[in-house]
């Protein structure tokens, strides 16, 4: 209030209504205000979105580490051939896991973006195979 009295005070003798500019720039602070305190709660949000993704990025490779470990544990009952395939496939879920733990998820999103513009026409392949085994697991399921 007392911001308001002093405008009117300066303002007397122009031509402008005394309270407009002083209204407006009340209307204004306290905009910005909420600007403020909503940037502060995406800000928070996101920050938590993060803290979850990378909680369930490290639980991911936590589980590719124990699946390959059985892989190649078990890789040596099965005949020489098949057995070189598992310890292969062993790695390759090593490296995956590796990969996720080092990696946060902006890192992650932009090497899938670098795939997609480099290989399209295999992406469009996958989204497809995966969109049909999507939707006979949710047929399959009713």
């Amino acid at each position: 209030m007392d911001e308001l009295n002093r405008d009117f005070s300066e303002r007397q003798g122009q031509d402008l209504p005394p309270y407009e500019e002083s209204t407006a720039s009340l209307l204004k602070h306290q905009a910005a205000q909420k600007a403020s305190e909503v940037k502060k709660k995406v800000a928070e949000a996101g920050r938590r979105a993060n803290e979850k993704i990378d909680e369930q990025r490290y639980r991911a490779a936590d589980r590719m580490e124990d699946t390959a470990s059985a892989l190649h544990e078990h890789g040596d009952r099965y005949t020489q051939r098949a057995s070189t395939a598992v310890h292969r496939t062993a790695d390759k879920i090593m490296n995956a896991a590796e990969y996720l733990r080092e990696n946060d998820a902006r890192a992650i999103l932009d090497d899938a973006a670098d795939w997609v513009r480099r290989y399209p026409a295999q992406t469009l392949a996958a989204a497809a195979i995966l969109g049909f085994l999507a939707g006979r697991a949710m047929r399959s399921e009713d």
